[in-house]
């Protein structure tokens, strides 16, 4: 198929797009004489009609907003598996004239990449972040095709519903929760119909297939995490059958072992459960999973001391503060939040009067905090949030202390990773204040006195280096003339000068 330029391959897309055109206008016109779709291409056309879409001139919907990618992203399963798409994806996309795209499981667009030069013809079909590419959104597309059928899938041409994209030919793969089985979202390779090439659908498909062997290989390193933290439980039943169950209902461990099944569904808020085999169980909630037992145990059940409260503050970045208390994630009003920052510089506690000053300032009241104080010990449990003086019982996992210690130990890039922006941007305590103009100034230091290219390049898009004009006319000089980054840094640097 392929000549030794490529152009045997080039002509046969053309042509098979031409073939694929007459076969579109005669079947939407219900001729029938010119022959028939593939059957995953006519079942999708039929989906996407009767969800009334037009298949003349139509973009998708933009859903998100720029701003609000970032969280969307960190918060997505494929967030930690990114790097290995792009190293086996992108490589390809921007010498085969390609973008990799990357979607959650509504089809909403999450990450794209690629060839640098294809990205405005990208742009102008509405193959951006933020888009929503299911079928009910754009018609039959190989993203939405995809989630629809979950199964590989590649839309060639004017096999695409809306006439848009019969200058494209797509590629994509869903990609499942190695734990439920679900589907988490899709992969795809979109590009001009003559740059195809037939190997893209194994590539992908492949792919797909490396990110979910990389989520199980995650996901049996949590479980024996959480086997060996909670086995204590098991074994306080002293022979009595049970099983350790993780969050989503898979049995981790069991006694006897092969007493109960691979999974077991949990009704939300269920304190019992009825097995397959009639056996009635008894659901108690762990920090992180549950227990099975008996009913008859449930009360001699032998306590096991458990392990201190764990608690993580996200404080930075324009998405609002998070708690997140024994693996519960919840938001954060400002005034507790400024109160833990408060505490968490000072492990070994600050009396009253010091923390409304870190609050207040000089024109505080001390009455006010306590009751503050009082207020956030109810949410947090008097065992973590201590008095006499006022501190933390343990020290938390924060993102700003993370920047700082690493900001403090020349190490810039895990500083950056740690920061999603400003430390609580609308606050006017003095102690963040504080904390987070040293942050701030110190990170953007630290980057620029780097001379590293790619650390840069990371911090011209992050929300502290966005709009730093010396930031981009730094990078522009690092930067190759044949970078592919360059124009688009370019692009933005006169943005910001004008």
């Amino acid at each position: 198929m392929l000549d030794a330029d490529g152009s045997s391959t080039a002509d046969e897309l053309v042509a098979d797009a031409n073939r694929l055109r007459r076969i579109y206008d005669d079947d939407l016109g219900a001729g029938g004489r010119v022959g028939a779709p593939r059957p995953v291409v006519s079942d999708s056309w039929q989906r996407s009609l009767a969800a009334r879409i037009d298949p003349e001139s139509r973009l998708p919907p933009l859903v998100f907003a720029a701003d609000e990618l970032p969280s969307l992203r960190e918060s997505h399963p494929l967030h930690e598996v990114m790097p290995l798409l792009r190293t086996t994806l992108v490589s390809i996309a921007d010498e085969a004239m390609h973008v990799m795209l990357v979607t959650d499981a509504d089809g909403h667009v999450l990450w794209r990449d690629g060839a640098h030069g294809l990205l405005p013809s990208a742009d102008d079909v509405g193959l951006v972040e933020g888009t929503r590419w299911t079928e009910d959104a754009i018609g039959t597309n190989a993203m939405g095709t995809a989630l629809a059928v979950d199964a590989p899938v590649r839309i060639h041409s004017a096999e695409h519903l809306v006439r848009t994209y019969h200058d494209w030919t797509c590629v994509a793969a869903p990609v499942h929760d190695p734990d439920t089985g679900d589907t988490i979202g899709a992969i795809d390779i979109s590009g001009p119909l003559h740059t195809v090439h037939p190997a893209l659908v194994q590539l992908v498909t492949a792919t797909a297939q490396l990110a979910e062997n990389q989520l199980r290989v995650r996901l049996a390193i949590a479980d024996e995490r959480l086997r060996v933290k909670n086995m204590p439980h098991l074994s306080a039943l002293r022979g009595v059958e049970g099983a350790l169950l993780s969050p989503s209902g898979r049995v981790i461990a069991s006694e006897p072992y092969g007493r109960f099944p691979e999974r077991i569904r949990l009704e939300q808020g269920t304190d019992r459960v009825r097995l397959g085999d009639g056996r009635e169980m008894t659901v108690e909630a762990l920090a992180e999973g549950y227990l099975l037992v008996p009913p008859a145990r449930r009360r001699k059940r032998i306590a096991v001391p458990e392990p201190g409260s764990s608690l993580a503050l996200r404080f930075t970045g324009g998405a609002g503060p998070r708690i997140t208390l024994d693996g519960a994630e919840q938001a954060a009003t400002l005034r507790p939040a400024e109160i833990l920052t408060a505490l968490a510089l000072h492990p070994d506690g600050v009396s009253g009067e010091q923390l409304t000053l870190m609050l207040y300032g000089e024109d505080g009241n001390p009455t006010t905090v306590r009751g503050e104080i009082h207020r956030l010990r109810s949410s947090l449990g008097p065992e973590l949030l201590l008095t006499r003086p006022y501190r933390l019982a343990a020290e938390p996992d924060a993102d700003f202390l993370r920047m700082r210690a690493a900001l403090r130990e020349g190490r810039v890039t895990d500083a950056l990773a740690a920061c999603h922006g400003e430390l609580l941007p609308r606050s006017d305590a003095p102690a963040v204040r504080e904390l987070r103009d040293e942050l701030t100034a110190g990170l953007r230091h630290a980057v620029l006195a780097s001379d590293d290219a790619e650390l840069l390049h990371r911090f011209s898009g992050h929300p502290l280096g966005a709009d730093d004009l010396e930031v981009h006319e730094r990078l522009l000089e690092l930067l190759g003339r044949d970078d592919p980054r360059r124009a688009a840094v370019a692009a933005r640097t006169e943005r910001l000068l004008t």
